[in-house]
């Protein structure tokens, strides 16, 4: 058995050209990489994490040919430009699977894909290498397959899986044939997933018995020792801000790398925010205020008002910044990657806006966790405030704190020795010997 891992000691990673996305993956091929694997990235033209290949030495990253145009994928939208990547993806990964093992002398122990890659599976069929599905969202996201609509969400009464991850993902019937697809584990080995026991120890124990293969969960991946926070670059002005700050006072805001608002979101939520009298850190991307330059293309009352208290970045390093002393809430989109690093640092969050699995996210911070306030409705001012309020004002806000404080101890734990990273991990290494 040793000797067939001494001999197929090289992993191929497939990640989709998505930063919420890439980030895990790659983060999990640092871990690897430390556990004496050699990597290879397959990516396509556009999106690149070679772009950023100073973090991963020694990792080898080759590109196929774009099946789908960059232009084409914005214009398609997100579920149907999934599926047609999956569709036109296939033929050119497997070339490059081909040219890989005439190059490595068969030299593949496994191939790891996201799992909204999922033409990955052919290719490993035809050339008989194990695959491994890797998931970037919680383990209770899986409850959401369309053959389970209908029912009720145990211990979430009156809940129907209907009610939780659709609502925004465009025509249901497009919808529901890629979460066929995803849940389809076709010939895969195991699934990772960027989550840990202590959280979601149902959601596993239930998934562990639904898919039939191995389920490794190998989160909270940001935590691990030699893994990078993030690919792209980052202003760190906001650090020197924060400092001169009172502890806990903050509001940190920022809806990930891709969610948008209009233009009277944004002033409702400027306004909210300053009528709170809190001081906040907010993340404007370029493009994250629809129909406009950013900011700068805000009434001259709100900039100014903003500027006065508050703090306007195009990016933080989001983990340096909920981890520092002055900061005592996070606005998110409900990402599960932002989640995991709110909760890796002790911090509770504000819920919106959110779509998809995030309306998930958003419901168990707030009835399961309890660690977080979703903002129902439409985004408006006053909303904006008393949730401000509740979070960094009120008794309420502080009892959440506690709580998360008590959840970051236990993801901290998971990391260290005996821990359920470190065991998961461990388990891992053994099943990567038995393929």
């Amino acid at each position: 058995m040793e000797k067939k891992m001494e001999a197929k000691r090289r992993i191929v990673l497939v990640p989709i050209p998505a930063q919420g996305h890439v980030t895990p993956l790659m983060q999990l091929g640092k871990v690897l990489n430390s556990k004496g694997f050699s990597i290879t990235v397959v990516e396509g033209h556009f999106n690149q994490v070679s772009s950023s290949s100073q973090h991963f030495p020694g990792f080898q990253f080759v590109t196929i040919k774009e099946s789908l145009p960059e232009s084409e994928f914005e214009k398609l939208g997100g579920i149907e430009s999934m599926i047609t990547l999956n569709k036109t993806s296939e033929a050119s990964f497997k070339d490059c699977i081909s040219q890989l093992l005439l190059q490595q002398g068969n030299d593949i122990a496994c191939i790891i894909y996201d799992e909204y890659m999922y033409f990955c599976g052919a290719a490993a069929k035809e050339f008989s290498i194990p695959s491994v599905i890797f998931s970037t969202q919680s383990a209770a996201n899986y409850v959401s397959h369309p053959d389970m609509q209908d029912k009720v969400v145990e211990n979430l009464y009156p809940l129907r899986y209907k009610d939780l991850p659709t609502s925004g993902m465009g025509p249901l019937d497009r919808f529901f044939e890629l979460c066929r697809e995803v849940a389809n584990k076709r010939t895969a080995s195991a699934v990772i997933i960027n989550t840990v026991s202590c959280l979601e120890s149902s959601s596993l124990s239930w998934l562990e018995q639904k898919v039939g293969i191995s389920v490794y969960p190998l989160g909270p991946l940001h935590m691990t020792d030699s893994s990078p926070s993030s690919l792209l670059e980052e202003d760190r002005s906001c650090i020197e801000w924060l400092n001169k700050q009172k502890p806990k006072s903050v509001i940190y805001i920022s809806i990930g790398t891709l969610g948008q608002m209009e233009t009277k979101e944004v002033l409702e939520m400027s306004w909210g925010l300053c009528n709170s009298n809190q001081p906040f850190l907010w993340v404007i991307r370029a493009g994250s205020i629809l129909g406009t330059n950013g900011i700068e293309s805000l009434p001259e009352d709100v900039n100014k008002m903003v500027s006065e208290r508050g703090y306007i970045v195009k990016r933080a390093p989001q983990i340096e910044v909920l981890g520092h002393p002055a900061v005592g809430g996070f606005w998110s989109h409900c990402g599960w990657n932002s989640i995991l690093e709110s909760i890796g640092e002790g911090v509770p969050m504000i819920c919106k806006p959110f779509h998809g699995e995030q309306k998930l996210n958003a419901m168990y911070l707030e009835c399961v966790w309890k660690i977080g306030i979703q903002v129902e409705g439409d985004l408006e001012r006053g909303a904006v405030e008393r949730a401000v309020k509740r979070l960094t004002v009120f008794e309420e806000g502080e009892e959440m704190r506690k709580r998360a404080v008590t959840l970051k101890e236990e993801l901290r734990a998971s990391v260290r020795g005996g821990g359920s990273l470190h065991n998961s991990l461990k388990e891992f290494e053994h099943f990567m010997m038995t393929l």
